[in-house]
């Protein structure tokens, strides 16, 4: 259940796919069934000649020199939305001379979302990835036979965990955050400290974008039983969800030192007006608050 009403309700999905696409590209792509062997991550910020910023999702380079571009959209792919990723293409590739492909991450329960886009004598396709039909049970139970047998989990049964939250499956998202944070925690060993850290932020930021307050008091109380819970309740949580959050606060500062009032910088964004205007609110009352005091201000509303 997505906490709709709450109107500081971004797009923490959006941030959370960004950070396992900056961290775990290499075993997140083959993942979403894309082939390119990943060479390093490419730049994600175009400036064109009107010096108006474009932020992509996420860039890599494959081994062959073509250029992977991600989006993710937690709604119902439109044609703005395509026209918006066709401007990515055209201006990444004329920049850095290359070729781009663009995957779009989709997990809205929109059964049959547009992959293409007719203006003209042109059509621009990109290639539709939908989380929705991969089952989250089978997973669960996979890893869980594997981790029995006394088997190590690697680090790509890890990184498949955190798209739990937006397969589909049986179990309620609350549980299979649950589920997931787990299992990583006990697999501590197959990763570093700071990528344990990264994944576990994946997960609360989901755990923010799809469950309402009630729902997250409950996944707390569950965790905080076991003794995952020892090293996560007590500021583990919050702490990922207002780190999430700063990131958002940081863009928003940026553009209103440049002038842009709420509503452009909501829409260029794609953030609520009430958000942006209630964090230039705070930042206008005392501009030398951090951006994570700011979110942690905001996550406490």
């Amino acid at each position: 259940m997505t906490n709709q009403a709450d109107p500081q309700n971004i797009h923490h999905e959006d941030l959370a796919l960004k950070t396992a696409a900056q961290y775990f590209g290499e075993e997140l792509l083959p993942l979403l069934g894309i082939t390119d062997n990943v060479r390093y991550v490419a730049p994600t910020e175009n400036v064109k000649l009107e010096a108006k910023q474009m932020y992509q999702d996420f860039n890599y380079i494959s081994t062959n020199n073509l250029w992977v571009q991600l989006e993710f959209e937690s709604d119902s792919v439109t044609r703005k939305d395509l026209k918006r990723f066709r401007e990515y293409e055209a201006t990444t590739a004329r920049t850095f001379n290359v070729a781009v492909i663009t995957y779009v991450i989709c997990s809205s329960k929109v059964k049959r979302p547009i992959s293409s886009l007719a203006e003209g004598i042109n059509v621009y396709h990109v290639k539709l990835i939908r989380l929705k039909n991969k089952d989250s049970d089978r997973l669960f139970a996979c890893v869980k036979e594997k981790q029995e047998q006394g088997m190590p989990l690697e680090k790509e049964d890890l990184v498949s965990l955190l798209l739990t939250p937006l397969m589909s499956g049986h179990m309620g998202i609350g549980e299979r955050i649950i589920k997931s944070l787990n299992f990583i925690q006990y697999a501590s060993k197959t990763v570093t400290p700071i990528e344990l850290e990264k994944m576990k932020a994946v997960l609360y930021t989901l755990a923010f974008k799809f469950l309402n307050k009630k729902e997250l008091a409950e996944v707390k109380e569950v965790i905080a039983m076991t003794e995952l819970g020892k090293m996560l309740v007590n500021d583990g949580f919050e702490r990922g969800l207002a780190e999430g959050e700063a990131k958002f606060v940081a863009i928003i500062r940026k553009k209103r030192t440049k002038g842009l009032d709420a509503s452009a910088i909501a829409e260029e964004l794609e953030l609520e007006t009430a958000y942006v205007e209630k964090v230039m609110e705070l930042i206008a009352e005392d501009s030398s608050v951090s951006d994570l005091q700011i979110a942690q201000m905001i996550l406490g509303q």
